[in-house]
């Protein structure tokens, strides 16, 4: 089978939690981009996405480790030393290593030599999600093969990379990216600033296909004295908060009536359960673990308040702008989460959802004000979902990036 002349790299393939990047690239199918999938990683997750189903390209898998499959990796590593680009490619992957010498590292050069010989003479440039390792892995095949390359950068790939190495993809002097996008005005910035030319980073939100959701329910005024169903969706690790709003339930007064769900799976696991635990609360808790879709979408119609403590976390890590509150939106539930990183480009608090400092007393204050006043979820709701309709669906964003595509497509 021929290569398309565009390689898209992503990090795993198919992941539930990266259902941003699953949307954009059957957009992108579907506007007439021809290209195949490498991923680093086979998947994990026991569950799909209905997304996932609907893309017809190739999907193409690199040896996860490079020791899994020596004769793959080694016939890859002697056949691109023909290659034009390989004195360059070479003499920056030494350069990397001298400053990052580390099993990740060394992998991500077999991996590139392995899709760069793979992918034949048809190859004409490669894009890759997340500015971190997939866009090592791109940007060293690109070098071999002479082709551009180009980014979709989102949050801990932005903001855990080391400077010179995120200085060096933005810059064309260093084989930098042709053009590099991100989902936030708060990450654009950032990486403007660091570009040799700021206008090789744009601003793309995600925005949602609000033709894959079910028109907001019917939403009747919830009593003040009736229980506060809330929800959240997120995977449980630090960066997420979910130890400050588990406390922050151990706080609600015994008079106030709720129930917490957690849709999302994640390596704290076992440490927020035994916190809730330990705090008294985990009686009112209901640990779903991961789910699909649809079932995430039901309970968002049946829940009365979306609940997400993003923080940044200790190594820097942090959300971008998640698309589950632009998702909570689109059902009409109210939002209460934080003012970090990008979430205030969405919701300004107090209009569009409420935006909690990250402790415990904040998020039990603002869950009490929800429950408080049953007029002001639906208020906040009726205008985050208002905002979404008009400045976050998908649409301009993958038409924006298809131009972008097509500039360094010779056949496009």
């Amino acid at each position: 089978m021929t290569t398309p002349p565009l390689a898209i790299v992503v990090k795993g393939w198919p992941r539930l939690s990266e259902t941003f990047i699953a949307q954009e690239l059957v957009a992108l199918e579907e506007a007439g981009i021809n290209f195949d999938v490498w991923s680093l990683r086979h998947p994990t997750d026991k569950k799909t996405h209905p997304l996932h189903d609907r893309l017809t390209a190739r999907v193409r898998y690199l040896p996860e480790y490079l020791h899994q499959e020596p004769r793959r990796v080694h016939e890859a590593m002697g056949a691109v030393t023909a290659l034009a680009g390989f004195d360059a490619a070479a003499e920056m992957y030494a350069h990397d290593l001298a400053r990052d010498d580390t099993p990740n590292r060394r992998r991500r050069w077999g991996q590139a030599c392995v899709l760069a010989h793979e992918a034949e003479g048809s190859l004409e440039a490669l894009y890759a999600h997340f500015l971190h390792t997939p866009s090592s892995v791109a940007r060293y095949a690109a070098i071999l093969r002479g082709v551009p390359w180009s980014f979709s950068a989102h949050a801990k790939d932005i903001w855990t990379s080391p400077d010179w190495e995120l200085q060096e993809k933005l810059n064309g002097d260093t084989f930098g990216a042709a053009f590099g996008a991100t989902c936030t005005r708060f990450g654009a910035e950032h990486l403007q600033a660091m570009a040799d030319t700021p206008s090789r980073v744009d601003l793309v939100y995600h925005g949602l296909d609000l033709a894959r959701f079910p028109a907001a329910p019917t939403r009747t005024l919830r009593a003040k004295d009736a229980p506060l169903r809330m929800m959240s969706v997120g995977r449980l690790v630090e960066k997420k908060g979910f130890d400050t709003l588990i406390d922050a339930l151990a706080l609600l007064p015994a008079t106030l009536d709720w129930h917490w769900t957690h849709i999302g799976g994640g390596e704290l696991d076992a440490v927020m359960r035994a916190r809730a635990e330990a705090a008294g609360v985990a009686d009112k808790i209901t640990w779903r673990g991961a789910c699909d879709q649809p079932d995430v979408i039901e309970a968002m119609r049946n829940a009365d308040l979306f609940v997400l403590p993003s923080r940044i976390a200790s190594d820097g890590d942090r959300d971008g702008l998640p698309n589950v509150l632009m998702e909570a939106a689109s059902q009409l539930l109210p939002i209460l989460s934080t003012p970090v990183s990008a979430i205030p480009e969405f919701i300004t608090t107090g209009t569009h959802g409420l935006l909690a400092n990250d402790t415990p007393q904040a998020f039990a204050d603002a869950m009490q004000q929800i429950a408080g006043d049953p007029t002001l979820g639906p208020r906040l709701a009726s205008a985050a979902h208002d905002r979404l309709h008009a400045e976050f669906t998908m649409a301009p964003g993958i038409a924006h990036l298809a131009k972008r595509l097509r500039g360094i497509l010779k056949t496009a």
